[in-house]
């Protein structure tokens, strides 16, 4: 626990050592699913995500969950609201809880959550459960990095059709009615389900609604038992790994991104930026110039 703990701040700071780090585990790496769990505040993602990890637990299946918070303002950490909700897991070895703070980024995860269930899934772990932070209607990169994503919804959260029409619902794998004791669950599920019905397929995959009460612990075996169907579904018509080339397709980009603005960054400082973009501000040099001038110093063609 305390490595895996160590490996990912390590990850989390952008250490010297980090990098070797990935490099390292990654050939041990490619075997754990990974469920990303969407939606809006107020939905119980953090109550699911916990009786997600006891129903696998119970059937003998070693869990990792990576929360994404929001950024402390005093600290600049994690405010660590979903691992206080899921303290009943604390003493079982076979679970392993991150909270990670966004520090900014956008998108519903943290920098490094990629890279961090690269850390657990190189540990053993068989399941990954990555909670995204929960701020609105754009947190649509956990669909790049999970082989399953479920978006949480509950009824009674405004206005029904406008939320029927949010963008989280184009990247659905799976769809969860959650607090479905509640007043109006039978109406919002047939609007959603209408919805569906328009809705094209998504390799060959029309997402099911699942009821679930996470509270009391109703409908999460249900839950699961749809997760592994729509594993075995992607897994036989070589759907998973299509899904796991585009994640690396975007992952590359995003490191050659990186890798490009720090060496970039050797070459221009922030004083020559400033005045970069007082000559162009003057009209003495166009900005396409300007970024050439930057890209040759920095021997990029």
């Amino acid at each position: 626990m305390r490595a895996i703990s160590r490996a990912i701040t390590a990850i989390e700071n952008a250490s010297p050592e980090a990098e070797k780090l990935v490099r390292e585990l990654f050939p041990h790496t490619g075997r754990a699913a990974i469920i990303g769990i969407t939606g809006a505040p107020g939905t119980g993602k953090s109550t699911l995500v916990d009786r997600l990890a006891a129903h696998y637990r119970r059937s003998g299946q070693s869990v990792g969950i990576v929360a994404i918070d929001p950024t402390s303002p005093f600290t600049g950490g994690a405010i660590l609201g979903d691992r206080i909700r899921m303290q009943g897991h604390a003493l079982d070895a076979g679970i392993f809880i991150r909270s990670m703070a966004t520090r900014g980024w956008l998108g519903g995860l943290a920098e490094a959550t990629a890279e961090a269930a690269l850390v657990l899934d190189a540990a053993g772990k068989d399941v990954i459960l990555i909670e995204t932070v929960g701020v609105g209607q754009d947190e649509v990169d956990i669909v790049r990095l999970a082989d399953c994503t479920l978006v949480v919804l509950v009824p009674g959260m405004g206005d029904d059709v406008q939320n029927l029409k949010a963008g989280l619902m184009e990247i659905a794998d799976l769809f969860v009615v959650n607090k479905a004791d509640q007043p109006g669950t039978d109406r919002f599920e047939r609007q959603l389900r209408a919805v569906l019905e328009i809705v094209p397929e998504r390799d060959g995959w029309r997402p099911p609604v699942v009821r679930t009460i996470a509270t009391e612990n109703q409908g999460v075996s249900e839950l699961a038992g749809m997760i592994e169907r729509f594993g075995a579904t992607m897994q036989a018509g070589g759907k998973r790994s299509r899904r796991r080339i585009e994640h690396w397709k975007q992952r590359l980009v995003e490191l050659l991104h990186r890798r490009l603005m720090l060496r970039v960054g050797r070459h221009l400082d922030d004083r020559q930026l400033e005045v970069l973009a007082a000559a162009v501000a003057a009209r003495e040099k166009d900005p396409f110039a300007a970024v050439d001038e930057v890209l040759t110093k920095a021997g990029i063609e």
